[in-house]
């Protein structure tokens, strides 16, 4: 399971903010993901993604969603990007947080429909279990590995970065992805 810890250095310039995540939620941040489908296309409108919750009679309660959806990359596949977000409909007490936009905001979390910031490049903090396992050393070439993870891989995987040192006590390894240099 990936997540990027608090350290993170990047530019606003290099974050896509124009997809949903599709898939299974919860999703982690440090997730890679590829673009689903067609993409994003200038014709796209919001999407209606049903009620917030009860319905009653004679009341309005849409939830409205972007189109164009992202989801988990698999080892082969090119990822556009890398979660900066969770995904989650629900806070760790079970409340809907939907209903509570700045806990939602303090937690990082896009809800499902709501458009996910996906980075392309930066240095971050990563925390992987593959990637703690495989002990990188700085300089390392890391991969698109199975469910979005990123990993010492093989040669036939598409690269996502470099390892800038080894994991340390708890697996969390500093790297630098550049995903714009992906062809």
């Amino acid at each position: 399971m990936a997540t990027l810890r608090p350290f993170r250095d990047y530019n606003e310039h290099d974050v896509i903010n124009l997809f949903k995540f599709s898939g299974t939620i919860p999703a982690n941040k440090g997730t890679l993901v590829k673009v689903i489908g067609d993409g994003w296309k200038t014709t796209d409108e919001l999407e209606r993604l049903g009620s917030v919750g009860a319905t009653y009679n004679n009341v309005q309660s849409e939830r409205y969603g972007v189109a164009a959806a992202v989801g988990v990359a698999g080892a082969g596949e090119t990822p556009v990007g890398m979660l900066l977000y969770d995904v989650k409909e629900e806070d760790e007490n079970g409340e809907k947080l939907i209903f509570h936009p700045r806990k939602q905001a303090e937690m990082e979390v896009a809800l499902s429909g709501q458009a996910v910031p996906v980075v392309t490049k930066g240095t971050f903090l990563y925390s992987g279990a593959t990637l703690a396992a495989q002990s990188p050393v700085g300089g390392t070439t890391l991969y698109c590995g199975a469910n979005g993870d990123i990993t010492t891989g093989v040669a036939s995987n598409v690269k996502v970065g470099k390892a800038l040192g080894a994991p340390d006590a708890d697996g969390v390894v500093l790297i630098r992805m550049n995903l714009d240099a992906v062809s």
